[in-house]
């Protein structure tokens, strides 16, 4: 990042040992004395010089925190891809322990029929009543019913092999589940600790870029006025300060009536405006020149062109803006519930919302990029429940959206 304007949006993740001295601990020069130095060509010089040379400190000290918090965004990014699998794997186990109990029971079940039938039959001494029963002196009856015997021993001792090894997986699959929801919380945790660390130093950083932005507005115009030739060139700039931040306000305003895309009665729309590319669920890992991509694709992909507009799905508070790893830059929004959407491979300076910020449905938060482990322009879509991901076509079809 080597511009001060726009860098407000992409907040750091750095702690705050880490961030720039506080810009109200430097002297800045006021209007009045521009307008004095303005006077003496040596004064002038002096002053241009200082106020460049702050522009410059300013640049240094959002550079390294930039810097910086991408260090922080990989660390968090790795945690949570591992979390992520390991709640693949927790659920793909589960839901194996759960089929395997099933057969268990059904053949405990089974076996528990065959053993009542034999105690209703006479019990343990089920061959010794059939050899005693009327017709057993007949060698061909006694043949048959030895036959029969064997056939119905042979068939419970099947029967109990069966449930002895159905309930054997059962429990061994079922261990293997609780191993893997363990590790699941562990890597939870493990992944939360490094958000939270996250997001409170995104605060300090937030709150700290968006000072040096204001910093660094009021020293360009006084740079400018220092060169420009008219005295009221001071006022001009003072001006231009504040309609150029209601033009974009005006400008994002009207690009979100303009959009027209319809919001459902549950409140949700589409984040993007181009064609699904790419589903929820497993897939050929691909190389992107940067890594492999993961086996399970966690979200839905819009293909759109790089800068089309990113929106809000639906209302609430952004809790995440910056470097994300292989995510590239990266906005989350939670919405309650335990439900979070997220935006991913976001272009650089791209984002244009700020942690804490209330979004409301079809905002437009950020310009489709390519950054991150990313082969193309495209919106990496997710939705998140309680911390797992789903389905997101399916969860917005469930709420309304025309994809």
């Amino acid at each position: 990042m080597t511009k001060i304007t726009g860098v407000v949006f992409i907040v750091g993740l750095v702690t705050a040992a880490l961030v720039p001295q506080a810009a109200s601990a430097t002297s800045y020069p006021s209007w009045d004395d521009v307008v004095a130095a303005r006077a003496n060509q040596a004064d002038k010089e002096a002053e241009v010089t200082r106020v460049t040379d702050l522009l410059n400190q300013l640049e240094s000290q959002l550079q390294t925190a930039t810097e910086e918090a991408n260090k922080r965004g990989e660390v968090y990014a790795a945690a949570r891809e591992k979390f992520e699998a390991a709640d693949q794997r927790t659920a793909e186990l589960t839901k194996q322990a759960e089929d395997a109990r099933a057969k268990a029971d059904a053949a405990k079940t089974l076996a528990g029929r065959l053993g009542a039938q034999l105690y209703r039959s006479g019990g343990g001494d089920l061959g010794l009543n059939m050899l005693v029963e009327s017709g057993a002196g007949d060698a061909g009856t006694l043949l048959s019913r030895l036959g029969s015997m064997s056939k119905l021993m042979e068939r419970s001792s099947v029967i109990y092999a069966d449930a002895l090894a159905a309930e054997n997986e059962a429990t061994a699959l079922e261990q293997q589940a609780k191993i893997a929801l363990d590790e699941r919380e562990r890597l939870k945790t493990i992944a939360e600790d490094a958000y939270n660390q996250a997001v409170e130093a995104q605060k300090v950083v937030a709150a700290q870029v968006a000072e040096n932005q204001d910093h660094a507005d009021v020293l360009r115009a006084q740079l400018a006025a220092l060169n420009a030739a008219a005295d009221a060139t001071v006022a001009d700039y003072e001006r231009g300060v504040e309609i150029a931040r209601q033009a974009a306000l005006e400008q994002a305003r009207k690009d979100a009536e303009e959009r027209g895309v319809p919001i459902s009665d549950a409140g949700w729309t589409r984040p993007g405006d181009g064609w699904i590319s790419d589903n929820y669920g497993p897939r050929t890992p691909i190389w992107t020149g940067g890594g492999w991509t993961n086996s399970w694709h966690s979200g839905t992909d819009f293909a759109q062109g790089c800068g089309a507009g990113i929106y809000a799905a639906s209302g609430g508070t952004v809790t995440y803006a910056g470097w994300n790893g292989g995510l590239g830059y990266h906005v989350r929004i939670d919405h309650g519930d335990g439900i979070e959407s997220s935006y991913s491979h976001i272009m650089e300076g791209g984002i244009e919302v700020s942690w804490g910020q209330f979004v409301s449905p079809g905002q437009r938060i950020a310009s489709t990029g390519s950054t991150g482990q990313s082969t193309g322009c495209h919106l990496h879509f997710m939705i998140t429940i309680w911390g797992s991901t789903t389905d997101p076509a399916a969860f917005l079809r469930s709420k309304g959206v025309n994809l």
